[in-house]
């Protein structure tokens, strides 16, 4: 917890500065209306006191008690502002980090828990520093300085006040030892309670369309049944305190007045009426004092689980970054737009086969280069190791000669257009999604419709309402996977990159429009680097060089002609797709 506390900025210092203040005052204000109680019931006790004698005693009675409330208004707002500014910070952070993840770490926490880290953990600490700015600070003040104030009183009541709070504390201590460890799995079971929803959402089509709206429902039963059980038993043991704690103070008052009757009883005449105000003022800082620990308890309710979130954000704060950027932001080599593999093998974290083994190629300046082979053969990742998406276990990728990873992060991705094999839209008009991201170079109208236009995708984007300024909703739900294709093509021409890497992204389209975009490619991104992944003979076939892989090795390397002749696997997949006839032809 004292880590994330850290974070905080000047600007919450200086409001929790303040906040402390107006606390001591609310304290001071406070335990000063049992001063004006006791003078107030040894005036009414005293034979011959007049009603204008009760009245500076109830004016500065309740002048403390305005102040305490204009006080408490005043900690509430700075407290307020504390624990929203920390948040609205810590938010940020942990989403700046969050995009800075690989796929490695984000696989490694999940996105459903990363979202749960993002929202609920945040509001957990948020809910803490809230109610701790308040109360942290105001309990042990006012339970010290009560103290203070009854020490020289009767030993007898100090002794109840003592016991009262120790079976206060033993209460407190057995209910957290039993709550604590449910609190730390509570988090994790809203993680899942996430994911399973989330699964829900975006696999709404394919459950409906296989007819598991049940199965899915029981999934999600299990996992809230499971959430609600483990909150059920923490709020029960939390519920505990109230009642108990109104016993407490119930009992602690019966007992002084118990036993300050018989002190009264035993004294002189005297000083009965000094002992009956004692007594009264005794009683009231007894409850402050219990008031105190109360006021902590809350504290103990709210600090375990927000202990726990606290330590969910360091881990996302504090993870390592595997992807680390380098230093090069300029041109720094007279090569421009070639991409060269240098016997790169490649395993993901969490495996221990290699994906890749010992894979040599480079694409010169201006040529498109495809990558063809079965499902699994790792086509995408070696395309995913060019934006750095993971790093290379062994080997070299090199861009323009030089070591990808001695690239600047921001400046490597303006070099580079990427269209994955699922295309991302996001909430937001056609001109937003085409011209997205910050390229380096100015997007202007012009270029966006030219883009569309180059895409095949202006033949659709006309006929929509409001044409170029026509709504697209988040993940591009009101349009088909084609045209989601199209516009994430016309998103990588806009930029008007080096390289441009098609992964696997003519898949949603049909024959015709495949072929007519690939024209239009080549007579308007001359010069561009293009590297395809794909699965259809039909779109690579006229590349400069083809690229076979299969079980993650290079088999194959040539023209689509010379790779007929000399590639088995390459042959194999061309008959799977074309006649035997058609690629007689072809020879």
């Amino acid at each position: 917890m004292l880590k994330i506390f850290k974070r905080i900025g000047k600007k919450e210092l200086i409001f929790m500065f303040i906040s402390i203040i107006f606390v001591v005052v609310q304290v001071w204000l406070d335990l000063k209306l049992p001063d004006y109680t006791a003078t107030i019931t040894k005036l009414i006790s005293t034979k011959g006191t007049k009603i204008a004698d009760l009245k500076n005693p109830a004016i500065g009675m309740t002048l403390c008690a305005l102040g305490s409330l204009v006080s408490a208004i005043i900690v509430g707002y700075f407290a307020a502002n504390v624990a929203a500014g920390f948040s609205k910070k810590i938010r940020k952070d942990v989403f700046r980090k969050v995009g800075k993840f690989s796929m490695t770490e984000i696989k490694q926490f999940s996105t459903a828990s990363l979202i749960t880290r993002t929202t609920n953990d945040i509001t957990q600490v948020q809910m803490f520093i809230a109610m701790g700015l308040q109360l942290l600070i105001k309990a042990p003040i006012t339970a010290v300085w009560a103290i203070c104030k009854i020490s020289n009183k009767s030993w007898q009541w100090t002794a109840i006040t003592g016991g009262a709070v120790a079976v206060l504390l033993v209460m407190i201590t057995i209910l957290l030892l039993l709550a604590l460890p449910k609190f730390k799995i509570v988090q994790k079971l809203v993680d899942n309670l996430n994911k399973v929803t989330r699964e829900h959402l975006t696999g709404i089509r394919v459950v409906r369309a296989f007819n598991a709206e049940k199965f899915q429902e029981d999934k999600f039963d299990i996992a809230n049944n499971d959430l609600t059980k483990t909150q059920m038993f923490t709020q029960r043991m939390m519920a505990i305190i109230s009642p108990v704690m109104i016993f407490i103070m119930t009992g602690l008052s019966l007992a002084i007045y118990y036993s300050g009757a018989y002190i009264i009883d035993s004294a002189n005449i005297t000083d009965k009426i000094n002992i009956f105000g004692d007594m009264v003022v005794f009683s009231s800082y007894a409850m402050q004092i219990v008031m105190s620990f109360m006021m902590l308890s809350m504290i103990f309710i709210l600090y375990p689980r927000s202990s726990i979130s606290a330590n969910r954000i360091n881990e996302v704060l504090s993870s390592p970054i595997a992807i680390k950027p380098g230093k090069i932001n300029i041109k720094a080599s007279s090569s421009v737009g070639t991409v060269e593999f240098k016997n790169v093998s490649f395993k993901y974290p969490d495996s221990e086969e290699y994906m890749l083994k010992d894979i040599s190629f480079k694409v010169l300046k201006g040529e498109t280069v495809a990558f063809i082979g079965s499902t699994g053969s790792g086509k995408s990742t070696l395309i995913n190791l060019i934006p750095r998406f993971y790093d290379v276990t062994d080997g070299e990728v090199l861009i323009d000669d030089i070591n990808v990873k001695d690239y600047d992060l921001e400046y490597l991705y303006k070099k580079i257009a990427y269209i994955p094999q699922k295309a991302i839209m996001f909430s937001g008009d056609i001109k937003y999604n085409v011209g997205y991201g910050d390229s380096g170079k100015k997007k202007t109208k012009e270029n966006i419709k030219k883009a569309i236009e180059v895409a095949q995708a202006e033949e659709f984007v006309l006929k929509m309402e409001d044409k170029y300024n026509s709504y697209i909703s988040q993940g591009g739900t009101n349009i088909s996977g084609g045209q989601k294709q199209r516009l994430a093509i016309a998103r990588a021409i806009s930029r008007d990159p080096e390289i441009l890497i098609f992964d696997d992204s003519f898949s949603a389209l049909d024959y015709k429009t495949d072929y007519k975009l690939r024209k239009e490619l080549k007579k308007n991104i001359k010069g561009v680097t293009t590297l395809i992944v794909a699965q259809r003979i039909g779109t690579i076939k006229d590349a400069d060089k083809i690229i076979v892989l299969d079980e993650g090795k290079m088999v194959g390397i040539g023209t689509h002609k010379e790779l007929l002749k000399s590639c088995k696997i390459y042959k194999e997949i061309a008959l799977s797709q074309l006649s035997e006839e058609e690629l007689k032809n072809e020879k």
